[in-house]
């Protein structure tokens, strides 16, 4: 065993001892314990360098399990104070910053609602929200306006009062930088010091959600001068086209503030800031300084191999990364309990349809049968990565919600032998060497990238290349740095290519927003591109027309659906174009969906945090990204330090 390894067992080790040690004293409980080894061993194989053969050393990594009896004492013991630990990727300065409009924002995800809380965040379960800057508010169809009632009493943590004005000033600030919610948007206006009405160009259900749940509020003491400048614009005519706009967005993304002013209980600290972690310290001013039970919240720094260690030494009381099934086998082995909420998207596998045979509906529909998703999944993500049941580009968890006739819907089940009858009825044909060529002659053999860090990305796509390969279609996998891999998919730098589909948002608008613009920038024509002239700079995408002939529906224009379907407050009317939308993805298929994700979260259940609700809690049904249920339950009072 290696140096490094046998330093985290003997850390392992030391953290049960302490454990053990603060606990108190109750009858010890005879349990069945996997115990998990780590073995690594230097073997050489052969990878493909940009064309050319080169001999690599890797270092192979294998999770040996033993099942033996030990004795296991967890005791819940609420403790005043203590530390919730997380963990989430961010930037250190001097790329990360604290302007939380621009790129590289210390934002760190699903936490900054514990500094920045949204006007409220939602309950899936059953479509109710918990109120937290915004008390209630309500829609006028009539007059197309949404007004807002804000929480008084409440303070920033630089003691100014939080008014009206700074909703104004955040939705300025993200009208400047070119939001989506000012698609539907007109104006925000501060009635009276806890009273905000926006106005909308035309009524939309989708408004709520974005104005009442995914906008984190600022405060004008950091912000205002912006807002004013955009109210400047405004008042001279300009918009979001102007060159004059264009020049003050560009100033804006330069800003630094030097610190983050908060409503929030918690705040970043700082001087805490370093490559490793950051802490957010309790925000005494702050009306849910009460509520909360942590005095302190860690953030951990780092992706999926960073932060598996930490989990292993029980470091960290929760986290969201996507980890293998051998680590999840070694979480729980440590007695960490394992959380499995929907996320509500997952990895699909794109193509580039400027490449032949890839734009021919048939060989698509050929592809998603040759797939088992099922085994995709598991390999992938274990019990987390459930295979796409619908394939409608929206989770499977809501379809039935908004498609009546669900058995209409092609499931394309594994089966090889269809997928081989489509293609040969095509004029396919296999080699003698069994690999398949095209009717114009040329034979299938193609890359499939991923991003080389997601760990469960990686291995769906090597999986994928292993099922197409087997199939009569070598494919060969290349692991793409994470940030340099959308910007390859968006200019058609690519053959085949993992990328997300779905998105964690009610309303499946979001998601076909997802599978059919964000890496298909050139098609986007109409309401989408002039909210967002950048899709039509960033390049090609995956080259599907969103103008095209079905068999289900006739002559379907994508974007016209996608960018109707959040008209008006008519729910049963945009139902018929969510569903008609569904068949017309289902029967397409632009990209074939693998598989939903689902959290494998660790969370230190009665290790170092209780008050965890049990699996069938309607909270569980949460995204822990889009409505984080661990950020809620800390907000709320739920969870609380124990055995610290």
């Amino acid at each position: 065993m290696s140096k490094k390894l046998f330093s985290m067992a003997s850390l392992l080790i030391v953290v049960a001892m302490l454990l053990t040690a603060c606990a108190p004293i109750s009858e010890p409980q005879v349990v069945e314990k996997v115990v998990t080894q780590v073995v690594e061993k230097t073997v050489k194989e052969t990878v493909v360098v940009e064309g050319t053969p080169q001999v690599v050393e890797k270092v192979v990594t294998q999770v040996v399990e033993k099942p033996v009896e030990v004795e296991k004492v967890i005791t819940a013991t609420p403790k005043p104070g203590g530390v919730f630990a997380g963990a989430y990727p961010y930037q250190v300065p001097p790329v990360g910053h604290f302007n939380e409009f621009a790129t590289n924002a210390i934002a760190i995800g699903i936490y900054r609602s514990l500094f920045q809380p949204p006007l409220a965040m939602y309950y899936w379960a059953d479509g109710s929200w918990m109120p937290l800057l915004a008390t209630e508010w309500k829609t006028d169809q009539e007059a197309a306006t949404l007004t807002v009632k804000l929480r008084e009493g409440v303070k920033w943590s630089n003691g100014d009062d939080f008014t009206a004005e700074d909703v104004v000033v955040t939705f300025n600030c993200r009208r400047l930088a070119k939001g989506t919610v000012w698609r539907f948007l007109d104006k925000v206006e501060a009635v009276d010091d806890h009273t905000v009405v926006f106005s909308m160009s035309e009524p939309s259900i989708v408004v709520e959600r974005y104005v009442i749940r995914n906008e984190y509020i600022v405060d004008r003491a950091t912000y205002g001068e912006w807002s004013d400048k955009v109210q400047a614009l405004l008042d001279e005519g300009k918009d979001m086209a102007s060159d004059e706009w264009n020049a003050l967005l560009q100033q804006f993304n330069e800003y630094r503030p030097e610190a983050i002013n908060a409503t929030g209980p918690y705040n970043v600290d700082p001087k805490s800031l370093n490559e490793a972690r950051l802490t957010l310290v309790k925000n005494e001013s702050s009306w849910l300084a009460d509520t909360v039970k942590f005095d302190e919240v860690y953030i951990y720094n780092g992706e999926t191999p960073t932060v598996t260690p930490l989990v292993l030494a029980m470091q960290v009381d929760y986290a969201t990364h996507g980890f293998p099934p051998a680590t999840e086998k070694a979480f729980v082995g440590e007695g960490v309990r394992i959380l499995r909420p929907p996320i509500y998207s997952g990895p699909a596998l794109y193509f580039n349809q400027t490449i032949y045979p890839f734009n021919v509906k048939e060989v698509r529909q050929a592809l998603a049968y040759a797939i088992d998703r099922h085994e995709n999944g598991t390999v992938s993500l274990g019990e987390s990565g459930k295979a796409v049941v619908y394939m409608t580009g929206f989770s499977d968890n809501i379809v039935p919600l908004w498609v009546d006739d669900v058995d209409a819907l092609d499931k394309y089940a594994y089966d090889t032998a269809k997928a081989e009858q489509i293609l040969t009825g095509l004029g396919f044909t296999k080699g003698a060497d069994g690999v398949w060529v095209t009717d114009k002659g040329d034979r299938m053999e193609y890359e499939l990238t991923a991003p080389a860090e997601y760990a469960d990305w990686s291995a769906s796509a090597e999986n994928v290349a292993e099922q197409l390969t087997a199939f009569g279609i070598p494919t060969s996998f290349r692991g793409v740095e994470f940030r340099q891999h959308p910007i390859n998919v968006n200019q058609g730098n690519f053959q085949l290519a993992i990328r997300a589909w779905g998105s964690g948002n009610p309303h499946p608008h979001f998601s076909f927003v997802q599978d059919l613009y964000t890496h298909n920038g050139e098609a986007v024509t109409g309401a989408a591109l002039a909210a967002d002239p950048a899709l039509g700079t960033q390049g090609p995408g995956m080259s599907f027309t969103l103008q095209q002939t079905t068999d289900c529906c006739g002559d379907f224009d994508f974007e016209t659906n996608i960018d109707n379907m959040p008209q008006g407050l008519d729910t049963a009317a945009q139902k018929a174009m969510v569903a008609e939308t569904a068949k017309a993805y289902n029967e397409l298929l632009p990209q074939i969906p693998l598989w939903e994700r689902y959290g494998n979260n660790p969370a230190m259940d009665g290790l170092h945090t209780c008050g965890w609700l049990p699996d069938d809690d309607p909270i569980y049904k949460n995204s822990p990204y889009a409505d984080s249920f661990a950020v809620m339950m800390i907000l709320d009072g739920t969870l609380y330090p124990c055995n610290q």
